[in-house]
């Protein structure tokens, strides 16, 4: 399992990709297969531990990201006659060294940060498996062996005893993830909006987010840590997610939902995949249907959307897939 080391896996706190390969990892071990997980050294995993790089190098400004990237990716390869299957949860870079095995490679597709990097994975398209995370996110120029949602730890989420009335935004903070938007959605509904996550483009906070932070109306928490998710979600009236880019999956929308909270966001990306409308939450195209959705959210029955989130996306239907998309590639190599 090759997961990225701009943070430990688990993350502490923001880490979608490691957070996915932790998950992926405890799953497959717990399901009684062998695993080794090539992440930092200061990862906590059940399988048995690789790395060459002793943290996140998000966590360490000391450490040169491309330097750390390249021995880790190489470490993996290097032993790669001692693996049935390599995972690579990492990105496009491994792909390159694809060919130079004949271990097969299952490549998640965690999304593309650019249209730039689809010819490496044309170059490779067929070579090992590509799983997609979404159906929105299925690049047309790419073959696929499966489209996977990502499953999560669903004992770590249940229904809050008293949620509040107030919303939340919890994400990064990024022109792409809406957070200015959620504060006038919040502002139009006269209810407190808390943020919580990194600060991910710091122009924009400063610009558009941190002058209506007044820690009354507008507070924002910071990045939560894993142990914290499930109050701070479940907590809420409604996740505010008015994203303004075609996201391939939401971890806190899915989370939100197990905690029985209802999901408001832009039905862009995989949003229509994860949300039931009028079930789990709201599809919106606009601020004002999104102010709409805030009353409406508190209609909606908290145990069901619980519920549905506890049948959808849990790890064991995930470990499932991934398990039939190994077989498959290994019988196909063979």
């Amino acid at each position: 399992m090759l997961s990225p080391i701009a943070w430990r896996t688990p993350p502490r706190h923001y880490g979608p990709w490691e957070q996915f390969a932790s998950l992926l990892t405890e799953g497959l071990v717990a399901a009684g297969h062998d695993v080794t997980l090539f992440a930092t050294a200061d990862s906590i995993t059940s399988a048995r531990l690789r790395a060459t790089a002793p943290c996140g190098w998000s966590e360490d400004a000391t450490i040169d990201a491309k330097v750390a990237e390249c021995l880790h990716i190489a470490s993996v390869f290097e032993s790669a006659r001692e693996f049935d299957v390599i995972h690579n949860g990492f990105d496009f870079l491994p792909l390159t060294y694809s060919n130079l095995v004949s271990t097969p490679v299952v490549t998640t597709i965690h999304g593309f940060s650019s249209d730039r990097i689809i010819p490496v994975y044309k170059r490779y398209d067929g070579v090992g498996a590509y799983v997609s995370i979404s159906d929105a996110d299925r690049h047309p120029d790419l073959h696929y062996a499966a489209t996977i949602h990502h499953g999560i730890d669903i004992d770590r989420f249940a229904i809050h005893s008293s949620p509040g009335e107030h919303l939340l935004f919890f994400g990064r903070i990024h022109p792409d993830k809406g957070t200015a938007h959620a504060i006038e959605v919040a502002r139009r509904c006269g209810r407190r909006l808390d943020i919580a996550g990194i600060i991910q483009d710091q122009k924009y906070f400063d610009d558009e987010v941190a002058p209506h932070v007044d820690g009354d109306l507008v507070r924002y928490i910071g990045p939560v840590d894993a142990s914290d998710r499930a109050e701070i979600l479940g907590a809420a009236h409604a996740l505010l997610h008015l994203i303004d880019f075609d996201e391939p999956f939401g971890y806190s929308v899915v989370e939100a939902m197990a905690c029985g909270t209802p999901v408001i966001a832009n039905s862009r990306g995989s949003m229509g995949e994860l949300i039931s409308h009028g079930v789990t939450g709201f599809l919106v195209d606009d601020i004002d249907s999104a102010v709409t959705a805030v009353a409406a959210a508190g209609r909606l029955d908290r145990p069901a959307i619980a519920e549905l989130a506890a049948e959808r996306f849990t790890v064991s239907a995930m470990i499932d897939k991934y398990v039939k998309v190994y077989r498959d590639v290994i019988g196909s190599r063979k």
